[in-house]
């Protein structure tokens, strides 16, 4: 926010206050950017054909690990294209999701960002076999301090047959 323009923010209800979130409270209120709450099921349309669908957290936040596991995990679709965004989820949230979800195909994506940079933590083989990708993303950094991707989740990643 500090480098680009941003005019709309999507966020979660969050569960406790940081540093980090104070500062940013500060910056979207400096920088007049609307800022709007998601709630779970909601569908906000970007523009014609492309939507985003809230699918976590739900109303009543995971207390372990709180800003992590309720994280915003959202579908975005785009005529028959879609992309499942799950923020820094954990073990603990995706079983939570699978339940929710498990019989339905709303996890169902033709890509998937990895939960939490490929940490260990994240990605159950449950979990990624009820999105079904064809692609699957990590943001992590080369050599981070974290040794992310775990190989276990690049194991589970590979297991898919991407």
């Amino acid at each position: 926010m500090q480098e680009l323009k941003v005019k709309n923010i999507i966020i979660s209800k969050q569960g406790k206050e940081s540093a980090n979130y104070k500062r940013f409270l500060e910056l979207v209120k400096e920088k007049k950017i609307r800022v709007h709450i998601a709630k779970i099921n909601e569908k906000i349309e970007i523009e014609k054909n492309i939507k985003i669908e809230i699918l976590w957290p739900t109303d009543t936040l995971i207390t372990n690990n709180i800003l992590n596991n309720n994280s915003l995990v959202m579908k975005l679709t785009y005529n028959n294209f879609t992309t499942l965004f799950t923020g820094d989820i954990e073990k603990i949230a995706e079983e939570e999701i699978i339940n929710k979800y498990q019989k339905t195909n709303k996890l169902n994506s033709t890509i998937i960002k990895i939960a939490h940079h490929g940490s260990k933590t994240s990605s159950i083989q449950e979990f990624l076999n009820l999105v079904k990708p064809q692609i699957a993303l990590i943001g992590v950094g080369e050599n981070n301090n974290f040794g992310h991707p775990n190989s276990d989740v690049l194991k589970r990643i590979e297991d898919l047959r991407l």
